[in-house]
């Protein structure tokens, strides 16, 4: 190793050694690219996860692998762990490791101990896609921004959802499921709900109709079966195990790859419950949970600035309540920089530099790390499967100098457990009592129905009431000489009224004008959905 190069490694070695609990990421290499350093261990402090963090590298360079390692040692420390498993293949945490072959050669360069272990994991699915127990949220829970990003709204698409969730609110109606939130939309579009929004200024029916169509087809998308009750709780993240390890929940993601945007905006619902849930700790020891968003980019894209400011928020205020956020993507220019100027530590596999896009992400990429004796362009596109460039927050809040490192090999299975371990996992499964069955109480689309039933019901009996009136004065004797003459042939008036307002009042009219009214709201409702016949 050459003079410079041992002297970087002394650097980091002694930049790594913190005093505090920290969990192990592997061990550096120096400037020369070839000889790891085993005394030089590259550490990440427990204490300063919550300052939340950046995992990135192009497909194929071991980022799943980086979450593995990460997870494990966080579990070891009693720290649970929430992962996104977009592709289905960390279930293999439920299953030890096989070793020997590239894993001890890995582990016997790094001189670390190593042992084939299992860890304690938990499987949720979005509403029933998926295996383990089902995750729902109610669609008050979920809010109208959120629900706006999922459903591809524009502004003023957005504003409107959010004065019927206001309204729906003020009027006690409450929105568990999406056949409630349509309920309340065709309501105040109908005539009797135009009124209710006249002092709000109104929804344009063009408008309810773009979002109730966005609204069937996220249903038939699977959201029919994901907004609704039981209302998963943030408190069963938050687990340990009688040993003192933490549960590493894994949110399985396959059956629902079709729809990136409902996931990946149920994430940010999720942080955003766990914010609202959680204590204020300050700085603790050791982070009360740890959360990992992976596919990053899936949040951002095309994202309003309402969900932006968001993101930014649940980021910026979360780590006083013991959370550290860690976002996982292909490049750091996926993530806002508002939101990447939080991420203080950093494991950066390699990047590929082949069109000139590529080139000027390498660039930015490092541009955000601070100076280092590598050249980091060229280390970037050089490093190998299962190596990355590291710089993390000390104990003190400072960032370490950049290490390059191999990345310790995971104690579990890389890849899916086999199916009757994940079978196991899930009927063992101590949630299975409070989230596997579906519950559907009363709420807005109940309430509406029965409103609608008991106004219709008091229009016919005040009409059966009109109706026994009316035959009442029939059945009275008229004056003498032959009773009522009409209007025709020169008489005098009729005392009760000309013959326009008898016919006006009469109950034949009355019923000609609801059949007309039940028409044209039966092809105003067609126009909506888009089925109005030609």
């Amino acid at each position: 190793m050459s003079e410079q190069s041992s002297s970087q490694v002394d650097r980091i070695r002694e930049a790594y050694a913190f005093a505090g609990p920290s969990i192990t990421l592997g061990g550096a290499v120096g400037t020369d690219g070839e000889a790891v350093a085993s005394e030089a261990v590259v550490r990440l402090p427990l204490g300063s996860m919550n300052r939340h963090g950046l995992v990135a590298g192009a497909t194929g360079t071991g980022k799943t692998v980086t979450l593995q390692v990460l997870a494990e040692q966080l579990s070891d420390s009693g720290v649970p762990v929430f992962l996104a498993d977009v592709k289905g293949d960390l279930t293999g945490l439920a299953t030890p490791a096989e070793g020997g072959g590239k894993v001890e050669e890995r582990m016997s360069g790094l001189a670390q101990e190593w042992e084939a272990k299992a860890y304690p994991v938990e499987l949720l699915n979005l509403g029933g896609h998926g295996v383990g127990n089902p995750v729902r949220a109610t669609v008050t829970g979920f809010g109208p921004t959120l629900l706006s990003k999922v459903l591809g709204l524009n502004q003023t698409q957005e504003s409107s959802l959010g004065l019927i969730f206001y309204w729906a609110d003020q009027q006690g109606l409450a929105l568990l499921d999406l056949k409630d939130l349509v309920a309340v939309i065709q309501h105040l579009i109908s005539d009797e709900g135009r009124a209710d929004l006249k002092g709000l200024g109104g929804i344009a029916t063009s408008t309810a109709g773009v979002i109730l169509r966005e609204l069937i087809g996220l249903s038939a998308a699977g959201g029919d079966v994901f907004f609704g009750e039981p209302e998963f709780e943030t408190a069963d993240l938050l687990r340990t195990t009688a040993d003192g390890a933490g549960v590493i929940t894994l949110l399985e993601l396959p059956g629902v790859q079709d729809r990136p945007v409902l996931f990946s905006t149920f994430l940010m619902w999720l942080l955003a419950e766990l914010f609202q849930d959680l204590p204020e700790v300050g700085d603790p020891e050791k982070p009360t949970l740890v959360f990992v968003l992976d596919e990053a980019h899936l949040l951002f894209g095309d994202a309003s600035d309402a969900f932006l400011d968001a993101v930014e928020q649940a980021v910026r205020l979360i780590r006083s309540k013991g959370v550290g956020v860690f976002f996982v993507t292909q490049t750091p220019t996926d993530v806002p920089d508002a939101v990447l100027a939080q991420l203080g530590n950093r494991v950066q596999h390699a990047l590929r530099a082949h069109t000139p896009n590529d080139a000027k992400a390498l660039k930015a990429t490092v541009s955000t790390f601070p100076t280092s004796d590598y050249d980091l362009g060229e280390v970037l596109t050089s490093l190998r499967t299962g190596e990355a460039v590291v710089t993390v927050l000390s104990e003190e809040g400072a960032p370490t100098p950049v290490a390059r490192t191999v990345l310790r090999a995971p104690q579990a299975r890389i890849g899916p457990s086999e199916e009757e371990v994940v079978r196991a996992l899930v009927a063992g499964s101590s949630l299975s009592g409070r989230y596997a069955e579906a519950l559907d109480r009363e709420s807005a689309h109940e309430m509406l129905a029965a409103r609608m039933e008991a106004a219709t019901r008091a229009a016919q009996e005040q009409e059966a009431a009109e109706a026994r009136t009316r035959a009442s004065r029939e059945a009275a004797p008229g004056p003498a000489g032959g009773g009522r003459r009409g209007s025709g042939g020169g008489g005098r008036q009729d005392p009760d009224g000309g013959v326009l307002e008898q016919v006006v009042s009469s109950g034949a009219f009355r019923s000609m004008l609801r059949s007309a009214g039940t028409v044209i709201g039966r092809e105003i409702t067609r126009s909506v959905f888009g089925t109005r016949r030609r």
